[in-house]
């Protein structure tokens, strides 16, 4: 049952219908497209929850007229994904990947690449969308680790590059054989703006939108208070209530990037899913954590990914080069500790928990 809350419905029948709605989802079977829940905590306060791109998603946000836009966000999320998803066959990214060029059909595509290729210029190649080829041969893709030897990254390196492509308004075209495109570490956030764009056109002001960890907020909460998000500790084990840092936002995008998860060991080295671009090897470096903050996701995720490749103090560089951009890094201080560093414009909205 869904909650069909309407204006000037008094607080307990609208509580009412909240515990008959939760008590419902937990009772039926889900599959991996249904809403996992949907909750009315205050008249007017909308919580939805889903799965896309392998991942799961959820968006609070506050309407006086309580609607549920679960299915509209599922249906967007489902359109979005035929352009962008490398996992499946005939969204448009898997026919360009497969062909040489690419007419574009639907408004996705065109705006990823604009904003991949400024990042791409303005980090030197550290953010770039085509080394997708190179982070599968190390292990990281579906199929496990491919490497053999040197030889294999020296080839694939002749195709890595987003200089190797070239697009205009209507068509995406490829300058070498053999380009992949693979825009995994931007989508989540670009699909954050997604549906954070749709909300604003629905009129709602006020909202937090999260998909696998990237996050637009804007506007207030509830309580008339900024939306605050927490910054992991990186660690291996920590949880989601292991906090660094609290973050609060005001009309922004955030992503972090990490190398504290996804790794694994052989011969007794750390092989770290961050490959470096230019050396088709992975990065070997103290940066554990970049959080970056700027006007969309889609942005503030490519300068993270772009940030874990170039380590800590070509990152603090480029921080003090960009004013679109508020950075909080967190790095190995050598001793078995962390030291971190933030922007000077973010720290008015950093917050650290007291250690236990």
């Amino acid at each position: 049952m869904r909650p069909n809350a309407r204006k000037n419905i008094i607080y307990s029948i609208v509580l009412l219908v909240a515990i008959m709605l939760v008590y419902s989802w937990r009772n039926r079977d889900k599959t991996e497209t249904e809403l996992t829940e949907t909750t009315v905590a205050v008249a007017g306060k909308i919580t939805l929850s889903g799965n896309t791109m392998g991942t799961t998603y959820n968006v609070t946000y506050l309407d006086e007229e309580s609607r549920d836009l679960q299915a509209s966000i599922d249906s967007l999320l489902i359109v979005f994904n035929q352009s962008l998803s490398t996992y499946i066959p005939d969204s448009e990214l898997s026919q360009f990947n497969l062909g040489d060029t690419l007419d574009f059909n639907l408004p996705y595509l065109l705006p990823v690449l604009e904003a991949s290729q400024k990042v791409y210029e303005n980090t030197n190649g550290a953010f770039d969308p085509t080394v997708g080829p190179l982070v599968n041969i190390w292990g990281f893709g579906p199929s496990g680790p491919e490497l053999k030897d040197s030889v294999d990254i020296k080839n694939l390196l002749t195709t890595v590059g987003f200089s190797k492509i070239e697009f205009d308004q209507e068509q995406l075209r490829k300058k070498v054989p053999g380009i992949y495109l693979d825009f995994s570490a931007i989508a989540k956030g670009y699909g954050s703006d997604v549906v954070a764009e749709f909300l604003k056109n629905k009129g709602v002001s006020n909202y937090l939108v999260e998909i696998g960890g990237e996050l637009v907020a804007n506007g207030t909460n509830e309580k008339g208070e900024l939306w605050k998000v927490g910054v992991n500790r990186p660690e291996e084990s920590a949880n989601a209530s292991d906090l660094i840092s609290i973050i609060a936002l005001q009309d922004r995008g955030m992503a972090t990037s990490g190398n504290y998860r996804n790794f694994y060991v052989r011969d007794s080295v750390k092989i770290s899913h961050t490959i470096n671009p230019a050396t088709g090897y992975p990065v070997n470096h103290t940066l554990l954590s970049a959080t970056v903050l700027a006007k969309d996701c889609m942005t503030a995720d490519a300068y993270a990914t772009a940030m874990m490749v170039m380590g800590v103090d070509r990152a603090i560089q480029l921080d003090s080069t960009l004013n679109q951009i508020e950075v909080f890094l967190i790095y190995d201080d050598g001793k078995g500790g962390f030291k971190t560093y933030a922007s000077e414009s973010l720290k008015p909205f950093l917050s650290f928990p007291q250690e236990n």
